[in-house]
C-alpha cells in the first residue's frame, strides 16, 4: 500500500481503558484506511494507540511510528509499523508528528494527549502551522476541556479564533468529513 497523506492520530498507550473508546479508535482506524490516509502515530504497541494501528493496517492505511528511545529500550514498540521513525523524547515526537501529518485527531486520552493538542494549538496560535487539531469527542469525553477552553477565551486568554485551529466530532462521520477536507486539500 501506498504512503497517503498523514493523519497523525493522539491517544491513550492505556490498557485499562472502556471497551467504548477501544470501539471508537477501531473505528478510527477502519476510516483512516478507507479514506486512503496514512496513520502517523506514536508507535506504542498498548492502549488505543495499537487498537488504531491495528485497525488501520486492515484496512489498508500506512503505518508511521514516530517512536522516542524509552519505547524502543522498554520494548513498547508496535510490530505494525510500516515505517519507523526514531526521536529522542516526546518534544521532538510531537514536532515530527506535526510536520508528518495534515491533520491531527485527539482520541480520548490522558496527559499526553492533552500535552499534544495543546502543543499543536500553542504553535498554531503564534502562526508556526495553519494545521487543526480535531478532538474525536466520543461519548462526551472532550466535553469538559471544551468549556475550559470555551471560559479562556471568554476572558480573552486566548488569541484569535481558537475554533481556526481546534474542532470537535461528535460522531466518526464528522470526523472522516474533517479529515477528507485536509488531505484533499
Amino acid at each position: 500500500m501506498s504512503a497517503g497523506k498523514g493523519v497523525a492520530v493522539f491517544c491513550a498507550a492505556s490498557e485499562s481503558i472502556d471497551k467504548l473508546y477501544v470501539d471508537a479508535a477501531n473505528e478510527v482506524g477502519a476510516m483512516l484506511g478507507r479514506v486512503g490516509a496514512s496513520l502517523v502515530y506514536g508507535g506504542a504497541r498498548f492502549g488505543l494507540m495499537e487498537a488504531t494501528a491495528k485497525a488501520a493496517k486492515i484496512a489498508g492505511a500506512h503505518i508511521i511510528g514516530v517512536v522516542p528511545d524509552i519505547l524502543v529500550e522498554r520494548n513498547r514498540v508496535s510490530t505494525l509499523l510500516d515505517e519507523h521513525i526514531p526521536c529522542r523524547n516526546l518534544s521532538e515526537r510531537k514536532d515530527i508528528m506535526l510536520e508528518k501529518s495534515e491533520i491531527l485527531v485527539a482520541l480520548p486520552g490522558g496527559i499526553g494527549t492533552l500535552d499534544e493538542i495543546f502543543h499543536v494549538m500553542a504553535s498554531a496560535t503564534i502562526g508556526y502551522h495553519g494545521k487543526r487539531v480535531v478532538l474525536y469527542n466520543v461519548n462526551g469525553f472532550w466535553d469538559g476541556l471544551c468549556s475550559v477552553l470555551d471560559n479562556f477565551n471568554a476572558a480573552g486568554f486566548i488569541r484569535g479564533d481558537f475554533e481556526r485551529f481546534m474542532v470537535v466530532a461528535n460522531s466518526v462521520e464528522e470526523l472522516e468529513q474533517l479529515i477528507k477536507e485536509a488531505i484533499d486539500e
